[in-house]
């Protein structure tokens, strides 16, 4: 019987120094720019690319969070009317800019 309490022991010792001691995981996404960093090599996805356009938009001197930008299409759609023109926002503000064909000479 103290083999098996013993046994026991040393396995629940074993599971706890591998729990308390292994490597942490990261839960949060990785964003460099617009870009996710998935395995080392960036991947275009919109959550990174919503959170850029926020960032620049702050530049801009709007008050918008990268939240906000995520959560809500109309504050989408309102950053990219005021800096729909910069080549950092083009492909996060493709859906809410005037198409080309659409112009007047």
């Amino acid at each position: 019987m103290t083999g098996t309490i013993r046994a026991l022991l040393f396995a629940g010792f074993g599971v706890a120094a591998l729990v308390l001691g292994g490597p942490t995981a990261s839960a949060r996404i990785a964003c460099d720019g617009a870009y996710q960093i998935v395995n080392g090599q960036p991947v275009a996805t919109p959550y990174c690319e919503d959170g850029y356009l926020a960032e620049v938009a702050r530049e801009y001197g709007m008050r918008v969070s990268a939240a906000a930008v995520r959560s809500s299409p109309s504050v989408k759609e309102r950053v990219c009317r005021l800096i729909g023109h910069d080549n950092r926002a083009q492909s996060a503000c493709a859906a809410y800019r005037e198409p080309f064909l659409r112009r007047r000479f």
